[in-house]
């Protein structure tokens, strides 16, 4: 296996998983620019240099965690698909090409087995939602999801996270705080989600979360509207999700359902006002489901809220999940395919 984007804080999650799963590997590489290479990470008690990505990196490799941003995926994903692997990429690089599953393995795993040598991990925001919300719609079709995403500062990666960290400091001190990687300062403030604005006023993040959630479900006639908040939390967003039915959906059946289903964890006590908050979610595996109730504008409405890690079930969670995927179900491509 290779990690493209090994310093990452995406990268670093990996190779945590990787040893905490005692995922089957032979050989693990480490991969990034020239400018992180010859860096040493720990991995299950050995020292790895990271390397500078190269064509050669890819020779001998089965499968490919990509975590670098969609330009150097776009570089070097066919590169390392020509050598026979698969890569299993988290930017958006991919995501909406027709050809490229996008998957999240509580939901459709199986299109994970029609791949073509690469697989997309689905954004952060939609892989939370998607654990969530796809219980629900297998026990009844959901007609319209209106989100709202509270998006902390790990989003936009681990620079984002230090930055926050000392704006914080700079206000407590009555400085001004300083914004180099994010737009605005984030410390003690809030802003629309900084990605690029579109002619519809929505923005990119807003669309990936329709676009995204419609292709993983398998279903073009889903309604979906999203606002996407940055907010001033290090690790682990937050939504609140709006779900219309058919007909009415209990509250309780849906604690029930959500209870038992993989990748959740139900999170709720009313009598202390306590459900999911993203300092308990950050390090964590499930997405914290709780809050459910009643839509009292709508007899047909559904309320729920979670919180999940944005970099472990958010990115590197569901990246690993996917790989040991294609262990399990013997989903990589033999060199002697690719090669005719």
């Amino acid at each position: 296996m290779a990690i493209l984007g090994a310093t990452g804080a995406v990268g670093t999650e990996l190779l945590e998983l990787l040893a905490s799963r005692n995922f089957p590997l032979a050989e693990l590489k480490l991969l990034a620019s020239e400018r992180s290479a010859g860096k040493r990470l720990n991995f299950r008690g050995e020292s790895l240099l990271v390397e500078p990505v190269s064509d050669r990196a890819f020779d001998k490799v089965d499968i490919v965690l990509a975590s670098a941003g969609g330009s150097t995926s776009k570089t070097w994903a066919g590169v390392a698909v020509d050598k026979g692997a698969v890569v299993i990429d988290n930017s958006s690089a991919f995501r909406m090409n027709p050809d490229v599953p996008l998957v999240v393995p509580e939901v459709n795993p199986q299109a994970a087995a029609k791949h073509k040598g690469i697989i997309a991990n689905p954004n952060c925001t939609t892989i939370l939602m998607s654990v969530a919300v796809w219980p629900l719609h297998q026990v009844q079709p959901i007609k319209r999801i209106v989100a709202a995403t509270y998006q902390s500062a790990s989003g936009a990666g681990a620079k984002a996270m230090e930055e926050v960290k000392i704006q914080t400091s700079a206000i407590l001190q009555g400085q001004e705080p300083v914004a180099e990687v994010l737009p605005y300062p984030l410390a003690f403030n809030l802003f629309p989600h900084n990605s690029p604005l579109t002619d519809s006023g929505y923005c990119e993040e807003e669309l990936k979360m329709v676009n995204e959630t419609r292709k993983i479900f398998g279903n073009q006639d889903i309604r979906i509207t999203a606002t996407c908040v940055r907010v001033p939390v290090l690790r682990a967003h937050s939504e609140a999700i709006n779900l219309e039915f058919d007909t009415p959906f209990s509250p309780d059946a849906a604690r029930e359902i959500l209870s038992q289903a993989p990748g959740v964890k139900l999170v709720e006590n009313w009598q202390t006002n306590y459900f999911p908050m993203p300092m308990e979610a950050s390090g964590k595996d499930e997405v914290l489901v709780g809050r459910i109730r009643q839509d009292i504008s709508h007899p047909c409405g559904l309320e729920l809220w979670l919180c999940g890690d944005q970099i472990r079930k958010g990115a590197a969670l569901n990246a690993v999940q996917i790989a040991e995927l294609l262990v399990e179900k013997n989903l990589m491509r033999p060199l002697s395919v690719v090669n005719g």
